[in-house]
């Protein structure tokens, strides 16, 4: 397993993996403790931040942030045995009702990298409002930004004006297990923050001279994918049209996260229909 990593600003980090999906996640180290934002989709990446923290910042990790409970974020929290794992009081929830099975499933389809992952469920949460956390000459302010899930947070750097957006700032929005309507409401609260640096749930990190034109850019899509799926759902079968209608057509390219983009496209059209018309969109070569 490997990943990459980048000094984003003093003693703020971000680490991508270099195996699933470019996932993300973060470190912010004080002088005597560090906070890590987000644990990596396979547990060697996640031990490789704790050593990075342990053996060259040389600082113990005290709290580790899950900005949602997708498995590629908050999964590796038992790789910090000692922290505090902080969340919004949903993510909680949802690890609860749904990771804890999930983990057991992939235990049993991959007993050789997951043998040793145990989930940990937050100690800290949070369920409306924000919280903060001061860490050396740092504050670090939680916020709720629902979108990609109901359950998602940003970590906001005050000094550093540095956002960890999680999952709802993707390269592609992807709305599958969220809202597209909350997604646009927290895209448009990102745009106001004046922010140098935005660490996406998976992708590179969009700089300051970037950041207007890429949330420009994921409204634009969300904006263009209601268009089509609203007309769609006008005709017989749906699904036959949605089919046709590719993430280029909304001004994505398709080879975004590793060739993934088209893929999690289609997924948003059938998951979108479903939210706006309380049913999968029909096809004609479907008897459902």
């Amino acid at each position: 397993m490997s990943m990459n990593y980048e000094r984003v600003s003093e003693n703020v980090y971000s680490f991508q993996s270099e195996t699933y999906a470019q996932v993300t996640a973060g470190v912010v180290a004080g002088p005597n403790w560090a906070v890590v934002i987000d644990t990596l989709a396979f547990p060697e990446e996640t031990i490789a931040i704790r050593d990075f923290v342990e053996q060259e910042l040389q600082v113990p990790v005290r709290y580790v942030i899950n900005t949602h409970y997708h498995a590629d974020h908050a999964w590796g929290n038992s790789y910090f045995p000692g922290a505090i794992v902080i969340s919004s009081a949903l993510c909680r929830k949802f690890l609860q009702a749904r990771g804890l099975s999930a983990l057991q499933e992939a235990k049993r389809q991959n007993p050789a990298i997951f043998r040793n992952t145990k989930m940990v469920l937050p100690h800290l949460v949070f369920d409306h409002g924000q919280i903060g956390l001061i860490i050396g000459k740092k504050s670090l302010v939680l916020m709720p930004l629902p979108g990609n899930s109901d359950d998602g947070i940003g970590v906001l750097l005050e000094e550093d004006k540095v956002l960890f957006a999680g999952d709802l700032f993707m390269p592609i929005p992807y709305i599958v297990d969220g809202n597209h309507e909350q997604m646009q409401r927290s895209l448009h609260l990102i745009a106001d923050m004046g922010l140098e640096n935005i660490i996406q749930g998976h992708g590179d990190i969009i700089l300051r001279g970037e950041i207007d034109g890429a949330v420009r850019d994921n409204l634009h899509y969300l904006g263009e994918l209601e268009k089509v799926v609203r007309k769609a759902a006008r005709r017989k079968f749906p699904l036959d049209i949605l089919e046709t209608i590719t993430v280029e057509s909304l001004g994505k390219s398709r080879v975004l996260l590793g060739g993934l983009a088209e893929s999690l496209h289609q997924r948003n059209l059938i998951a979108l229909h479903k939210s706006l018309f309380g049913e999968p969109p029909e096809g004609s070569e479907y008897d459902d």
